[in-house]
């Protein structure tokens, strides 16, 4: 469950190597993206209008932030800018909800990179692509005891 603000205990961390804390997406389409997020499950409260077509965001139970920025926003931030691509996990409490998730987000217009599947290390995953085309994963718990050999090295 995402909630809209950090929890005053996790403010204080003592961290003796980087902690994940931001994933910065860059949107073309705000409103789009706003859409396919809030239907995967992330809260995503409205802001000043000013901002709506810049900068979202919404934070996690851990604290982690979830930005989403407009291009001419991250040129701000980051003068460098020069585009990129990541996978942006989300991790779901069951392997069902892999799949249910997936034909819901499917069902709803998004393109399906990866049908949901056994992986290799224990989980069940899927990617779909959110309305930019980032490559967003779905991952179940792992089970240690559906671990198989991935075929490579």
């Amino acid at each position: 469950m995402w909630i809209q603000r950090r929890p005053a205990e996790l403010e204080v961390l003592e961290l003796n190597s980087p902690n994940p804390d931001q994933i910065n997406l860059i949107v073309a389409d705000m409103e789009a993206s706003v859409a396919f997020y809030r239907r995967l499950g992330l809260d995503i409260p409205d802001t000043d209008p000013a901002w709506q077509g810049h900068h979202r965001s919404a934070q996690g139970a851990g604290g982690l932030d979830f930005d989403l920025d407009s291009d001419e926003f991250a040129r701000h931030w980051n003068r460098g800018w020069a585009g990129g691509r990541a996978v942006i996990g989300f991790k779901v409490e069951s392997r069902p909800r892999v799949d249910e998730l997936h034909a819901e987000l499917t069902d709803a217009g998004y393109r399906s990179q990866q049908d949901p599947y056994d992986a290799f290390w224990g989980a069940r995953y899927a990617v779909v692509e959110d309305p930019d085309g980032n490559p967003v994963g779905i991952m179940s718990p792992v089970d240690p005891a559906r671990r198989s050999d991935p075929g490579f090295p």
